[in-house]
Parts: structure tokens; C-alpha cells; sequence
């Protein structure tokens, strides 16, 4: 017989969960290729109304909004292909909303991407500006 006050997760949950996990797992092997780059990662997962920052850097004098997007293989695009110019306005939403509270309006920074592929990881600075919206 089936309680129905169990607790076991069902299919839905253990997806989700299943997502979470890569996805922080892909963060944290992000983090780890960028500080071998020689950035220093500052704060993850800064969230605002509208908007995340997956992790944000110092590069020397610069801030680096990173984001961080994986994906299986590129048969479908890849990560790439998944920074859509909506997600790009939410980055960029969430980037000023950092620097608005941290009071850095004039802040040196730029806006980076961690691409991975499969095994593969790609960075791309300058990825995205303002102009973009």
C-alpha cells in the first residue's frame, strides 16, 4: 500500500534536482577554470527582480559578470546557442542592479560567458554590452 504522505520525490522532483546539481556543478568547475585565469571570484548566484548573475569575478581592476551555461554536446547550438537576447537582457538587468547597490555605478566591467560543452569549456570575454538591448 502507498502512503500518500510520503516523502519520496517524485520523477518531476528528482529531474529538478538532477538540473541543480549539474548546474552548480558546472558553475563551480567554472569558477575553478576562471581563478586558474587568474580571476577572483567575488559572489555566486547574485539574484535581483528579473535577473541572476551566475558568478561575479575581478579581473585586476575590472568586475566580470559570468555567465555559466552547459550543455550535453553542440549538436543543438550548445551553450552558446542558449544565451537567447532575452536571458542576455536579464544578465545585464542584474549587472546594473549589482552595481546600483554596491554603488559602483562607473565601475570598470564587462560581461563574460563560460561556455561547456560536453568536456569541453570555452570562455568568452566582452560576450555581451549594453548595446545589446
Amino acid at each position: 500500500m502507498r502512503d500518500n504522505n510520503s516523502t519520496n520525490p517524485t520523477p518531476r522532483d528528482t529531474a529538478a534536482e538532477k538540473a541543480t546539481d549539474k548546474g552548480r556543478r558546472a558553475e563551480q568547475a567554472a569558477a575553478v577554470f576562471l581563478a586558474r585565469q587568474g580571476l577572483r571570484v567575488i559572489a555566486r548566484n547574485y539574484h535581483c527582480r528579473g535577473g541572476e548573475i551566475d558568478l561575479i569575478c575581478r579581473d585586476g581592476n575590472t568586475l566580470v559578470f559570468v555567465e555559466v551555461r552547459q550543455r550535453q554536446s553542440r549538436r543543438f547550438g550548445g551553450a552558446a546557442a542558449s544565451i537567447t537576447p532575452a536571458k542576455q537582457r536579464r544578465i545585464l538587468l542584474a549587472a546594473r542592479h549589482y552595481l546600483a547597490s554596491e554603488k559602483r555605478p562607473d565601475a570598470m566591467c564587462r560581461i563574460d560567458c563560460v561556455l561547456i560543452d560536453g568536456e569541453n569549456i570555452d570562455w568568452v570575454r566582452n560576450a555581451f554590452d549594453a548595446a545589446t538591448d
